[in-house]
């Protein structure tokens, strides 16, 4: 691919990165996405990503769908397209985005693993609270199912980032940005044993700020807080496959069922578009659909 692709490649994801604030894992799903594009043109006699057109466009959609490439990821190609397409436009090297014109595939949102109020109490209770290691652990599914922090945003606390006496953490989220989330009464108990206890003997032999260690002093990584979580779902006997969404999703429906509103649930989320917090009220529906069926006399 001429006209220096690589280089508007390059641009592009620098721009995601340090303006957009995406992940490492999205700026590679969007780098592939993007070879495959420009290789796709190449084949095809276009030299030029400025050249390219919306019906160029389609044909490689329709070329990725027979490939049986999901809706989802086909939507993300799509983002990945149009957005590069944006980025040109605004520097001046197209004069009109080929995909202005064109739909994103429709993706019907998957609905989230959920927990039962009692499954999730189940859960809890596994961490042994008489040692060290099942206090720490006790106050990270405490804090995780009681603020609905994604797993990245709770292993990446510092110890500044929590204030017990007022009853609130600040999270970072996606793009750095900041939230405060309010902590219950029972994870404000079960941090404080943990912060008090265990936490204090161990960062001793480390200056880490990271709000929850290990023995060593070092920070919890994200595989080491899913082996975690694995091992107390198992103790508990669940059958369904838990992880750390499920936690979240858990806080974000039992909210709801209990009549919290969606822009407060939205806000406590981090979630920058309603529409992606609207999938917790198909989960809520359900759950109000069989209380009618169950109490209402012509039910």
């Amino acid at each position: 691919m001429t006209d220096n692709f690589d280089d508007w490649l390059d641009r592009f994801l620098h721009y995601l990165a340090v303006e957009k604030g995406l992940s490492r894992n999205t700026l590679e799903a969007y780098a592939r996405d993007l070879q495959g594009y420009a290789t796709f043109l190449a084949e095809r006699g276009i030299s030029s990503i400025a050249a390219s057109s919306a019906e160029q466009a389609m044909g490689y959609f329709k070329n990725l769908r027979g490939q049986g490439l999901s809706a989802r990821s086909l939507a993300r190609v799509f983002s990945a397209i149009k957005g590069l397409h944006k980025f040109l436009l605004q520097d001046g090297a197209i004069l009109e985005n080929p995909m202005r014109r064109l739909r994103a595939p429709r993706v019907v949102p998957r609905l989230p693993a959920v927990l039962t109020s009692g499954e999730v109490e189940n859960l809890l209770r596994q961490p042994d609270s008489g040692q060290p290691l099942g206090i720490r652990d006790r106050a990270m599914l405490e804090l995780l199912y009681a603020t609905g922090l994604r797993v990245s945003e709770l292993i990446h606390l510092s110890v500044n980032d929590l204030n017990l006496e007022a009853g609130y953490v600040l999270a970072r989220g996606k793009g750095a940005k900041e939230r405060i989330v309010p902590i219950g009464g029972a994870a404000c108990r079960a941090l404080k044993k943990y912060l008090e206890g265990p936490r204090h003997r161990w960062a001793g032999r480390s200056p880490s700020a990271a709000l929850f260690l290990g023995r060593g002093g070092r920070g919890i990584t994200r595989q080491g807080f899913w082996k975690i979580l694995r091992k107390y779902a198992q103790a508990a006997g669940m059958q369904k496959r838990i992880t750390p969404h499920a936690l979240r999703h858990s806080f974000a429906t039992h909210l709801l069922e209990r009549g919290a509103d969606l822009r407060s649930v939205q806000s406590m989320l981090g979630h920058v578009d309603i529409a992606t917090t609207q999938v917790y009220t198909h989960v809520t529906r359900d759950h109000l659909k069989r209380l009618h069926q169950k109490f209402h006399p012509r039910g």
